[in-house]
């Protein structure tokens, strides 16, 4: 029997995302391809340190133990190394004990093509024109950003912030924003206050994470001991009057943030270093700038926001 993947949580990770690979790049871009080639063979059982979305992905995948025979989660390396020189990396995830089995070594070509092949809900890279392109493409990726992260080994739970316009939802709004101003954008999304928003890059995501949510709910019902492990929250810019569109999209999505934060203009960088989100997502580069300093951050560059300007 074939490995299914169709009722799993699928993330696609570049080595990038996971783990610092400061040393290796500066090999590759100032020595060449054989000096690289030869630095990771003699590196071959030292371990990476971890990067910006370790914390993420171990706890992620930690969540299999609620269906140890079916996991809930799988994450694939998508990596542009060649099996060669990825051998180290899969070394890496040995030595941290990450679940990571199945990976894709593409020596020097982008894989995000393979995103819906693999049927994955998000992929995360360093790597900004790989990065940029699956986005143009309409696959779910985002660049994992230079951040201040804590990986404490104590704390089991995982907590995941998502921006809403331009990450979870489609960037129509965000459209109106952009060229009537803020009294516009109130305007429309009153008047659209019962039209959910046409799904943006990551909603299949937050859909996924919700299911997994609901079996750790039923988990909890069986036993009574057990904390819920996932908080899912909403860091936005909106605030009322637009913020019941907003939860009105959740709601037909048939999902539901544990938390929601409506700043209207607040700078995220305060809620989020007292949230302490293992992950943040937003598709603004202005709002993430104060949000790397405190969490790990990803830029999803979709929409009318992250456009080229002419």
């Amino acid at each position: 029997m074939p490995y299914e993947l169709d009722d799993r949580l699928v993330i696609g990770v570049a080595s990038s995302a996971v783990f610092n690979l400061t040393d290796s790049d500066h090999v590759f871009k100032t020595q060449g391809e054989e000096e690289y080639r030869r630095y990771q063979g003699e590196n071959l059982n030292k371990p990476l340190p971890r990067g910006i979305a370790f914390p993420f992905i171990k706890r992620l995948l930690s969540l299999n133990d609620l269906r140890p025979s079916d996991p809930l989660v799988e994450v694939v390396l998508l990596s542009r190394n060649d099996p060669d020189t990825g051998l180290r990396v899969m070394k890496t995830i040995e030595h941290y004990g990450l679940g990571i089995t199945r990976a894709i070594f593409m020596q020097g070509l982008a894989p995000y093509e393979y995103i819906p092949a693999l049927n994955i809900a998000l992929f995360l890279s360093a790597n900004k024109p790989d990065v940029d392109a699956a986005i143009r493409v309409g696959h779910p990726a985002g660049q994992v950003l230079d951040s201040t992260f804590n990986d404490d080994e104590k704390d089991k739970s995982l907590r995941i912030a998502f921006d809403f316009d331009g990450v979870l939802a489609g960037d129509e709004s965000e459209a109106v924003m952009q060229s009537s101003g803020l009294t516009e954008f109130h305007a429309h999304e009153v008047k659209n206050v019962m039209q959910a928003h046409n799904p943006g890059p990551l909603k299949e995501l937050l859909v996924r994470v919700s299911k997994i949510q609901s079996i750790e709910e039923q988990h909890k019902k069986d036993n009574p001991g057990y904390e819920n492990r996932i908080r899912v929250s909403i860091v936005t810019a909106r605030n009322a009057p637009s913020h019941e569109r907003a939860l009105n999209t959740l709601k037909n999505w048939g999902v539901m943030a544990n938390d929601a934060f409506f700043l209207g203009g607040i700078e995220k960088g305060r809620v989020l270093g007292v949230l302490k989100p293992h992950i943040f997502f937003d598709d603004q580069s202005g709002h993430l700038k104060s949000a790397s300093t405190v969490v790990p951050s990803v830029h999803i560059p979709f929409g009318v926001i992250n456009q080229p300007l002419e």
